[in-house]
C-alpha cells in the first residue's frame, strides 16, 4: 500500500568530492527542482551532507547548500528523520560500517562504493533484505552507464554466457594515447595525471583493481551468483610496449584492458588484463576516457552499452537516476529485491582457460633460431597462426600469434623460451579476444 503521507523523501549524503558536490548541486539546483518533484512523484529534500573538512569550497553557486555541511558523519546515519543514506565516501571503512548502520535502522541505501560492494556486497545486501530496504548502486560500474538496471532488470530473464567490457577511463586513456602517438606508457602516465584522468597514485587503475572490483559486481548480477574478489584474476597495463601496440594495430587490432565475466562449462572465469580486440569489434572504437560493457546472451544476443564511465556529474547522473527509483519505492511502501545469488559456481582457474595469444620475441640475428623457437611451440602443443620476423642484428624480433592454446601450454612455452640462448627476452604477450572462436 502506498504511503499516502510521505510528502518528502530526506536525504543524507555521507561524502562531498567530485561525485558528492555534483550530486549536491542536481539536488538543489532551483532551475531542476519541478523536474525532480515530478519524477520522483515527491519532494527530494537534501538535509545533510557528511564531510572531512566543513570549510572546503564545494560550489560556486550562491545556492549550494553549505550550511549542510558537518564533519559528523555518524550524527546524519543516526537522524531518525532521515529517510535516505547516499554513500560517496568511498574506501572499505567507515562506508562500510555507516551503511550497515544505515540499513539496520530503516534507512534506504544508495552508494557508488564498488570496492565495498564487491568485497560485502552479499552481507549488505542481505540485511537490506531483512529490512525490506533499497540497497542500490547503479553508479559503483561504469559511471553514467545504465549496466547494474540492465542486467538486474532488463536482462532478468536471459540465459548471460559473457560480460566484457571496458571500465576504467584513466587505462583506456592510456592505452588509447599510447596507441594513436606511439608514445611510452611512462610518457602517457605522466599526461593523464596532470589532466586529471589518472590520480596521484595510480595503481588502483593502471594495476587493475579498479576494474576487477567491476568485474567481480558485474559477474555476481549476470551469473546470480556470490564472487570472491580475491578470486579475480587480475592484470594491469603497466608492462605494455607502444611497440606492442604499434604491432597489434599493424595486424588489425587494438589493445583494451578488458574485465571479462564468463561462462565455461559447469564454472565461470572473472578476470582483467591487457587484452587484444580486433578492429571489427564494438570494443575496439571506444577511446579516450569512455566505457562500454558487451553483453552476449542466449537470447537477447551481443549488447553493447557506451558512454560516460566516470566523472562527477556522469556518475552523480546515476546516483540520482538510484534516488529517484528509492524514493518512489519509499512513497509505494515497496523495495526492490536484491539479487538472489542462489548459484554455486566454481571459479576456473586461469591456467585452464584458452585464448588465442600475442607473443613477442627478441633473438639473436643467427641462423637456426627460427626453428629452435618454433619448436619450443610445438612441444607444448601450441599451434602458431601467424609470424613475422623484422629488424636485424641487435634488433631482431619475432612476433607470433597463436591459435587458440591452454594458458598453462603458453606459460610453460614462455618458460622455455627464456631458457633458450638464442632468445634475449620475451616482450610483450598479450591475449586475444573476440575473434569468435574462444570456447564457451
Amino acid at each position: 500500500m502506498a504511503n499516502a503521507e510521505k510528502t518528502s523523501i530526506r536525504i543524507g549524503l555521507l561524502g562531498c568530492g567530485n561525485v558528492g558536490a555534483a550530486l549536491a548541486s542536481l539536488l538543489v539546483d532551483p532551475s531542476a527542482h519541478e523536474t525532480l518533484v515530478r519524477r520522483a512523484g515527491v519532494e527530494l529534500e537534501l538535509v545533510a551532507i557528511g564531510v572531512n573538512d566543513p570549510n572546503k569550497v564545494r560550489s560556486q553557486e550562491s545556492w549550494f547548500p553549505i550550511h549542510l555541511l558537518t564533519d559528523n558523519v555518524d550524527a546524519i546515519v543516526d537522524r531518525d528523520d532521515i529517510d535516505l543514506v547516499v554513500e560517496l565516501m568511498g574506501g572499505l571503512e567507515p562506508a562500510g560500517t555507516l551503511i550497515a548502520k544505515a540499513l539496520a535502522s530503516g534507512k534506504a541505501v544508495v552508494s557508488a562504493n564498488k570496492a565495498l560492494l564487491a568485497q560485502r556486497g552479499k552481507d549488505l545486501e542481505e540485511l537490506a533484505q531483512a529490512q525490506r530496504r533499497d540497497l542500490a548502486y547503479e553508479a559503483a560500474v561504469a559511471g553514467a552507464i545504465p549496466v547494474i538496471r540492465t542486467l538486474r532488470e532488463s536482462l532478468a530473464g536471459e540465459a548471460i554466457y559473457r560480460v566484457m567490457g571496458i571500465v576504467n577511463g584513466t587505462t583506456n586513456f592510456i592505452l588509447s594515447k599510447m596507441t594513436a602517438e606511439g608514445l611510452a606508457y611512462d610518457e602517457v602516465i605522466a599526461e593523464a595525471q596532470r589532466l586529471g584522468y589518472a590520480e596521484r597514485d595510480p595503481s588502483a587503475d593502471v594495476e587493475g583493481y579498479d576494474a576487477a572490483a567491476k568485474a567481480a559486481i558485474l559477474a555476481g548480477l549476470a551469473f546470480d551468483t556470490s564472487i570472491d574478489l580475491e578470486a579475480v584474476h587480475c592484470e594491469g597495463i603497466t608492462k605494455l610496449r607502444s611497440v606492442d601496440l604499434a604491432y597489434a594495430a599493424k595486424m588489425g587490432y587494438c589493445v583494451k584492458l578488458l574485465a571479462i565475466a564468463e561462462r565455461i562449462g559447469d564454472g565461470i572465469s572473472v578476470r582483467v588484463h591487457p587484452a587484444m580486440v580486433p578492429l571489427h569489434h564494438p570494443l575496439a572504437s571506444v577511446d579516450g576516457a569512455m566505457n562500454a560493457v558487451f553483453i552476449e546472451g542466449a537470447a537477447s544476443g551481443p549488447i553493447m552499452l557506451y558512454g560516460q564511465g566516470a566523472g562527477g556529474l556522469p556518475t552523480a547522473s546515476a546516483v540520482l537516476g538510484d534516488v529517484i527509483d528509492v524514493a518512489r519505492n519509499l512513497v509505494a511502501s515497496t523495495y526492490q529485491q536484491p539479487p538472489r545469488r542462489h548459484a554455486s559456481l566454481a571459479m576456473k582457474a586461469t591456467t585452464d582457460l584458452v585464448s588465442e595469444f600475442y607473443l613477442s620475441i627478441e633473438v639473436l640475428d643467427e641462423p637456426g633460431v627460427l626453428a629452435k623457437v618454433a619448436d619450443v611451440f610445438g612441444t607444448h602443443g601450441v599451434s602458431i597462426r601467424s609470424m613475422e620476423q623484422t629488424g636485424l642484428g641487435d634488433e631482431a624480433r619475432l612476433v607470433f600469434v597463436t591459435h587458440l592454446a591452454l594458458e598453462h601450454a603458453v606459460a610453460a612455452t614462455i618458460a622455455d623460451l627464456k631458457n633458450l640462448r638464442e632468445v634475449e627476452a620475451v616482450g610483450g604477450i598479450i591475449r586475444v579476444v573476440g575473434n569468435d572462436q574462444e570456447a564457451q
